[in-house]
């Protein structure tokens, strides 16, 4: 059966042009790769969901090798973070992230020693490497608030209640204004690194400001027009029109909504900056809360386009993940992936039931032998 799919999708791959304006890149400029890797995905959408692990910046292949360790396969979609360091006597705190002068999560929270410079430049030389494995590169931002750049308490990015006042947030968004100026100074830091891999021809799923429909991130719970949309819309601008990042692909990253009293996540609606700004949407899911209303409702948000499950801390049960067919790839969240048992496996069994399924791609799946991803016939 899965020959069938794959034979299938890789001539749904080949009909593919990239003048057909159901999968075209809401960048008008996107490179040549950006829009191969974007007509991939539309080929097995509905058929498959590709595998993938997050990594953290200080020990980019840990997670990588741990799935190989359970289920001796590769992701196909390999994960990191921009991230930041983080400032203060509470830096365990914030361990689980992975700021970037810390030890990955879990096991002892130690200091790289390493500046933001090397961990950096580090990442574009192991993004490298991944890509040319025929990886799926996406690439997220846990930033601290612009006024302290890289460098911050964890705080001021999980601000929770200490959100930004409506006024700092205009002053945010307002084109000049001194805080926008330290905004794009902010941006700044990462667009050389970026700059790298468009110039190396490596297409990126991009997802900065992950879970704005939520309530904990300095971004967060800023719904209507002039919230987190124009935010969404003034980095997509400055990135594609003003530094011409057209390697970029755009995942809108929501929170799968949820009523948790002061955990709340608002509906996707609220937050969505409109087709013309995003390529694909994708949801995170943790404590296996695949309620079939979070794929259903994206979808429909969608109108037509991707969606993903950004972030994941447990894998979905069987059950769930047949009946949720439209996730392009999944992707957990680093050492989750040592805790995914449940009522009636352990933990590896557990990951082995979803590397092992039928609408699982994982890499060994794939051929990148061109430069142009397709399935392994």
């Amino acid at each position: 059966m899965r020959r069938f799919f794959s034979l299938m999708a890789a001539a749904a791959l080949c009909a593919c042009s990239s003048a057909d304006p159901g999968i075209a890149p809401v960048n008008p400029a996107a490179s040549p790769e950006a829009r191969q890797l974007l007509q991939f995905l539309y080929s097995i959408r509905g058929e498959y969901t590709l595998a993938g692990q997050h990594n953290f910046i200080s020990d980019p292949a840990r997670y990588d090798r741990v799935v190989y360790e359970i289920t001796g396969k590769r992701p196909v979609v390999w994960g990191c973070d921009l991230s930041f360091n983080a400032l203060g006597e509470n830096i365990r705190d914030y361990h689980h992230c992975g700021p970037m002068n810390l030890t990955a999560p879990w096991g002892e929270c130690r200091t790289t020693g390493r500046t933001t410079e090397e961990l950096r430049q580090g990442l574009v030389e192991e993004i490298r490497a991944r890509h040319a494995e025929g990886r799926i590169i996406t690439l997220m931002w846990h930033c601290c608030f612009p006024s302290e750049c890289n460098d911050c308490n964890g705080a001021s990015i999980w601000t929770w209640q200490n959100r930004p006042s409506d006024t700092v947030w205009n002053e945010l968004t307002t084109d000049g204004t001194p805080l926008n100026q330290q905004w794009k100074a902010q941006m700044d830091t990462v667009i050389p690194y970026l700059v790298q891999l468009r110039d190396a021809r490596i297409p990126v799923l991009w997802r900065p400001y992950h879970e704005m429909n939520g309530v904990w991130f300095w971004w967060c719970n800023r719904p209507g027009e002039n919230g987190f949309k124009k935010l969404w819309i003034m980095t997509y601008d400055y990135l594609t029109r003003v530094h011409g990042l057209d390697n970029l692909l755009w995942v809108w990253n929501t929170n799968a909504p949820r009523d948790t009293p002061g955990d709340e996540a608002g509906p996707y609606a609220d937050y969505f900056p409109g087709p013309e700004y995003v390529d694909v949407l994708a949801a995170d899911v943790y404590h296996r809360d695949y309620k079939p209303s979070h794929h259903d409702e994206l979808r429909a948000l969608a109108q037509g386009k991707l969606i993903a499950l950004g972030e994941v801390g447990q894998l979905p049960d069987p059950a769930a993940y047949w009946d949720q067919p439209d996730w392009s790839w999944f992707m957990v969240w680093g050492y989750f992936i040592n805790g995914q048992q449940t009522d009636d496996l352990d933990s590896a069994a557990a990951v082995r039931r979803i590397y092992d399924d039928p609408r699982t791609l994982t890499l060994d799946e794939i051929d990148f032998s061109d430069g142009s991803y397709r399935l392994r016939r």
